[in-house]
């Protein structure tokens, strides 16, 4: 298990789990981030990520691609 921010760019990757407070597991629950649903790296742009998660295109920070783990 690691992190989403170490994750290869354009491979499937599983959420096994979500850190953070509640008020941050929330915020990225709303956003599609779930344990068990899908995610990949579309891009890194300054640490920053931009991933696909079920039909959408999400910008994350540094900071919550770090709570995210895979």
């Amino acid at each position: 298990m690691m992190p989403l921010k170490y994750a290869d760019i354009d491979q499937p990757q599983i959420i096994k789990r979500i850190g953070g407070n509640p008020e941050m597991k929330q915020h990225l629950a709303d956003m599609g981030f779930n344990v068990g649903g899908e995610v990949r790296i579309v891009n890194m742009i300054g640490g920053n990520l931009i991933v696909q998660i079920k039909d959408s295109r999400v910008a994350l920070s540094d900071e919550l691609a770090t709570k995210i783990m895979v």
